[in-house]
């Protein structure tokens, strides 16, 4: 095959890429790579194309155990926040907030520590978070705009820094030929962006203020106008049929869900057949591990509410395909994704981008961190998705760096993700963007508006730590510094805010 380790490799990938730009639509982007791939491996032949799409392609991606785990464990993540929901816990855990917290500064916190706490899934932290904190913050008054960005913000930003969710099995499932879940926890203390997020909510709360359009928000807010909506109409709240959940029927359903799942690793690494914790965690199998967990979780849930009598077996088991219906992108997504892995390793991508990098390997290969989080956030805030930006990007970076520079790799996957989240959390057709509005009752376009100078502030203190990260390759450094610059933008953009309100 003429094309086979040539620049022909990486075709597949830049047509999903420019497509995804041009369109700003996933699915069909991905597929046209898939079929631009198997054109080149069959060399324009009908039969051999579908062939190798079909078989080669979904049907062998499909059977493949590590990614069936994965699926598993999105499915039945689903079942578990459906049933959640069902069972009233989130609204009671609402309930119970409203009266323990009794200032704004400490009801923006909690709503960061709950978003923090629910690290498992973006969607099921949207979901969550905005129906728990929404009665607490409007007591408050807290603007609907600044709910709408403290739960984005703790949404995707939290659950790419999180080992046990559904976004580390899915980029463990990018990374082939390597350990993909020990990249992942290695990437975490790189993940810039969705680090300087979390600092800069929590220093912005404490430090008590707010710039750009946010800032008005706030201040209507603090009139009593929670909307801001102008010549528009607010949102309505739909009434929230009383269930007879508890907290408990929160906590515990995601705490079991947890430890379930950090045994289920540790259970494939060997722990209890004598192997360290550490060692454990990192040579696990994660998609058998979460598969596992995933399972006892939802049983234990399932046998939770059936004996506090709180859902019966029958609307338990409606939960199934609600769930799955809920989460079905994600899947939709991955499938896609690692469809066009496929045919691009047919056609010997890594063999040729392997070749590329060696030779040319220098000085500006420090800068290439930087740039790849740029093409992230570009990519993501395009398409609307994240998991589609880093199913394209992940494989390439391991292809470049995985035998030249290992721990350069590390950083470059960070990029790749902190990129990703960045650009999703920016872009205004995100589903966790989209999300986020719905939980918070906002506004789609004045929680995009808002959220915007936050998410480009973050974003430039990041691309600086990937500079510098990329020349000094210690995260004991880089991390530091970057929290320092961020703080410190933080002061400036607050010393800039108070002079223009004094003028």
């Amino acid at each position: 095959m003429d094309m086979y380790a040539t620049f022909w490799a990486l075709v597949p990938p830049i047509v999903a890429i420019v497509l995804a730009l041009i369109t700003k639509e996933v699915y069909s982007s991905l597929f046209v790579g898939i079929l631009v791939g198997a054109l080149f491996y069959s060399g324009f032949g009908f039969e051999g194309t579908v062939t190798h799409i079909v078989t080669d392609g979904f049907i062998s991606v499909l059977s493949d155990s590590y990614n069936v785990g994965i699926l598993v464990f999105l499915v039945i993540l689903g079942t578990m926040v459906a049933l959640m929901n069902k069972a009233g816990g989130s609204q009671a855990f609402g309930r119970w907030a409203s009266t323990h917290i009794k200032t704004r500064v400490g009801a923006q916190l909690a709503t960061i520590l709950l978003g923090g706490l629910i690290f498992i899934d973006d969607y099921f932290n949207c979901l969550t978070v905005g129906s728990v904190m929404r009665p607490v913050t409007d007591k408050h008054k807290i603007s609907r705009a600044k709910l709408a960005y403290l739960i984005d913000a703790t949404a995707a930003p939290v659950c790419i820094i999180a080992p046990v969710s559904s976004w580390a099995a899915a980029v463990s499932g990018f990374v082939e030929g390597e350990n993909g879940f020990s990249l992942f926890v290695r990437a975490i203390p790189y993940n810039f962006y969705a680090l300087l997020t979390i600092v800069m909510m929590v220093a912005m709360t404490l430090m008590k203020f707010e710039y750009g359009p946010m800032a008005k928000h706030e201040k209507n807010a603090a009139a009593g106008d929670l909307f801001s909506m102008k010549d528009r109409k607010a949102p309505v709240e739909e009434e929230v049929k009383e269930a007879k959940g508890k907290v408990i029927d929160l906590l515990i359903p995601i705490i079991c869900l947890i430890i379930c799942c950090v045994i289920g690793m540790i259970y494939t690494g060997g722990f209890f057949e004598g192997t360290d914790f550490i060692t454990a965690f990192s040579d696990c199998d994660a998609s058998v591990g979460l598969a596992i967990g995933s399972i006892f979780g939802l049983l234990l849930t399932i046998l939770l509410y059936l004996v506090r009598r709180v859902l019966s077996f029958t609307a338990c088991m409606d939960c199934l395909p609600e769930g799955f219906k809920a989460l079905l992108p994600a899947p939709l997504i991955l499938t896609f994704a690692w469809t066009l892995k496929a045919m691009t390793d047919s056609l010997g991508a890594k063999e040729f981008v392997a070749e590329a990098v060696k030779a040319n390997t220098g000085s500006l290969m420090s800068l290439m961190p930087a740039v790849i989080f740029l093409v992230g956030c570009f990519l993501a805030f395009a398409t609307g998705t994240s998991w589609g930006t880093f199913g394209i990007l992940i494989p390439i970076v391991v292809d470049a760096f995985s035998a030249t520079d290992p721990s350069l790799m590390i950083i470059a996957i960070s990029a790749c993700m902190a990129g990703a989240v960045c650009g999703d959390h920016c872009s205004p057709i995100s589903d966790t963007t989209i999300m986020a509005s719905a939980g918070a009752q906002c506004d789609h376009v004045n929680h995009v508006s808002t959220q915007l100078p936050y998410a480009i502030t973050a974003a430039a203190v990041s691309f600086v730590a990937y500079i510098i990260a990329g020349f000094v390759r210690t995260v004991w450094i880089a991390l530091p510094v970057a929290i320092v610059l961020m703080i410190a933008a933080l002061f400036v953009i607050r010393s800039m805010t108070a002079k223009k309100a004094e003028a």
